[in-house]
């Protein structure tokens, strides 16, 4: 049989039929796991009528496989994406469950998400738990928050969680896991459920989005209005200035996620100290040629930095919901991450 050698007359099927046959069995077995009938038949004919190929041919399918995946560009998930992946593989039961878990309230771990779930909600579910399933939880969320839940389980009760707290000592690691796991598949699951969203953490996503003046304007009718409400948005509300609270690598992950000239316009209307992390993070060349282009800049638009900031904001915001970079608050262990 002939050995094939030239590789522009490969067709489409044939350069996939060989990339199958070039992985091994084991990576060629779970492609194959997930192709439909269709696409496996159309393959499985290219691979039988293939041939020989020469080494030569097979080094440059590989070649121009890994350019093209390099040249795809930057990559961010969010949860529309992310749904939408899952609604091609998964029925739409086994979706909605697994989305309404990863969504849940805001926070990375079990215990920041409670930390975010309204204090009336966590004690009217705790309030039918073991005293001691209280004491765990309340001991591992935030004091603050652990405060409001405590003033509103019924007095008898939470001197029961007192007495259970103050003999508290180390929690076994499987005791946590255990908590954590029933918190997680009978109360997180349900609260996605029924509640979506937390009103304020949407009106905070919303005004991150309003023009500077529109926001400020919002911002101080409401806190004449409701106070309350208003520091609870504020507190919720993430701005491009809080990017200062990046350590060194996810400044480095946000740089090399957005565009450079998005970067530049924001950096435009930010604080000197921030404009520094981004530089400090760059070599000094690519550094120095960022200053330049937004010194030829001149005068921008506030609107345009505002849409510049936002992008940002909004791309910091997945890469931290995918775990890639982790947003502080500069308080130690306390963590801000959306």
């Amino acid at each position: 049989m002939r050995l094939r050698e030239d590789y522009r007359t490969m067709t489409g099927p044939e350069k996939a039929a060989l990339l199958m046959m070039s992985v091994g069995e084991e990576n060629a077995t779970r492609l194959f796991s997930i192709m439909d009938d269709d696409e496996i038949k159309e393959l499985s004919q290219a691979m039988a009528n293939l041939g020989n190929v020469s080494s030569q041919m097979v080094e440059r399918l590989l070649v121009e496989f890994a350019d093209q995946i390099s040249s795809t560009g930057s990559l961010v998930g969010n949860f529309d994406n992310t749904e939408r992946l899952l609604a091609k593989v998964l029925d739409q039961d086994r979706v909605s469950g697994i989305m309404d878990e990863i969504r849940g309230p805001a926070g990375r771990t079990m215990w920041e998400k409670l930390t975010n779930v309204n204090e009336t909600v966590l004690a009217n579910y705790l309030k039918n738990e073991y005293p001691q399933t209280v004491a765990v939880v309340l001991s591992k969320i935030k004091s603050e928050h652990a405060a409001k839940v405590l003033g509103l389980l019924p007095e008898p009760f939470a001197m029961e969680v007192i007495m259970r707290m103050l003999r508290m000592e180390s929690v076994q690691k499987e005791v946590l896991d255990d908590v954590e796991r029933t918190l997680r598949n009978e109360f997180m699951s349900n609260l996605a459920r029924t509640n979506r969203r937390d009103s304020h953490e949407l009106m905070a996503d919303i005004f991150n989005y309003l023009e500077r003046s529109v926001e400020s304007r919002f911002l101080t009718s409401l806190e004449e209005r409701n106070k309350d409400s208003a520091e609870r948005i504020k507190a919720l509300m993430f701005t491009f200035e809080d990017l200062g609270n990046l350590d060194p690598g996810g400044v480095q992950t946000l740089l090399r996620n957005a565009g450079k000239d998005k970067i530049s316009i924001a950096l435009k209307g930010s604080s000197e100290d921030l404009r520094n992390l981004f530089f400090s993070n760059m070599s000094e060349r690519a550094a120095k040629i960022m200053r330049e282009d937004m010194g030829a800049m001149g005068p921008v638009r506030l609107r345009d930095v505002d849409e510049a900031q936002m992008y940002i904001v909004q791309i910091a915001k997945d890469l931290a919901a995918s775990g890639e970079i982790i947003i502080s608050e500069g308080k130690g262990d306390d963590e801000l991450v959306y």
